[in-house]
């Protein structure tokens, strides 16, 4: 153990995962690397797969913090953060007026374009709309207003398998989601930078071995290959640090966040935008945020001791 690891004063710290959106496996293993971690630190781990009696089980607990290793709804969007307010729990990542912006990716851009972010544009419509006809100009992409890791998303080409228009017996968001975010398809590559406390960590460029960076590109072994730092021109890269930290910065966050970014190579620093800003990033053996720490010489219990850290200084709200 190091020096700085056996000055760590021990807590009491819960760790809630699991729940019930569509990202709970992910969450499962995030809460198990994050316990595991905090265990090895000398913190005393209270495990909680979030069910409807979250709030009696916190109780109970009574913990020093609660470390949020929630994705999705309802961990990523407000609900989780606005009852450990009311409960006075001191918690990790976001609060809840960020969660409820960053989550919302109409209400993200609403709050970080008018700042000089660069993302794409676009305009929510019903599904109603896309049976009738195209939103936008092929090739663009469909995705649901507030899920993440690339639930829910289907690019539509000229040559694809949706139909034109878009057949209402065909398998995609639009049979699950009233109403989509349609946005122009940037072409290029996929780019991503970590956030931790006021340091962007750096950038990496996501290769899928098929397809596209969807869900199971993300969370399956071997499917893409993570290049760090990605072999970019250095004006993109500090391009990229630059317009994370500052949505960090604009949005509220706090603890760890990434931003996620696609780069069209043939326009230089114009072809560069921002996606989306996740507050709740995974920590599973595959997530993006704990790869870029350990690149930069962070191991992960590290990571995960200074996410405590900057939530163990954050002011307190709620009941004393």
């Amino acid at each position: 153990m190091s020096a700085d690891r056996a000055a760590v004063a021990p807590l009491h710290i819960a760790v809630l995962m699991g729940g019930w959106s569509a990202e709970r496996d992910v969450s499962l293993s995030s809460g198990a690397g994050v316990a595991d971690a905090l265990e090895s630190l000398g913190h005393r781990v209270t495990r909680i797969d979030m069910d409807r009696d979250v709030a009696a089980r916190l109780a109970e607990a009574r913990p020093d913090l609660v470390f949020n290793a929630l994705h999705g709804t309802p961990g990523e969007d407000g609900s989780i953060q606005g009852l450990m307010d009311v409960m006075g729990l001191r918690y990790t990542h976001s609060g809840l007026a960020t969660s409820v912006i960053a989550i919302d990716k109409v209400l993200t851009k609403q709050a970080l374009v008018p700042h000089g972010v660069p993302m794409p544009g676009g305009r929510i419509v019903t599904t109603e709309e896309l049976h009738a006809g195209d939103p936008l100009a092929r090739p663009y992409v469909l995705k649901p207003v507030n899920e993440g890791s690339s639930v829910g998303v289907a690019i539509v080409t000229q040559d694809g398998n949706y139909g034109n228009p878009i057949g209402r017996d065909v398998a995609g968001p639009w049979q699950e989601f009233d109403e989509l975010l349609a946005e122009p398809y940037v072409r290029g590559r996929e780019l991503t930078t970590a956030v931790l406390g006021e340091r962007a960590l750096g950038v990496t460029e996501l290769r899928p071995k098929t397809g596209w960076y969807d869900y199971q590109s993300k969370y399956t072994d071997g499917m893409t290959d993570h290049l760090f730092p990605a072999p970019i021109p250095d004006a993109i890269t500090e391009a990229c640090m630059a317009i994370a930290l500052r949505a960090h910065w604009l949005l509220g966050c706090a603890g760890c966040s990434r931003a996620d970014f696609r780069w069209d190579d043939e326009r230089g620093v114009d072809g560069l935008f921002l996606l989306e800003v996740n507050t709740q990033p995974g920590m599973t053996p595959l997530s993006l945020v704990p790869e870029q720490a350990r690149h930069i010489g962070m191991s992960y219990p590290d990571l995960v001791q200074a996410i405590v850290d900057e939530a163990m200084r954050k002011p307190m709200k709620g009941a004393a």
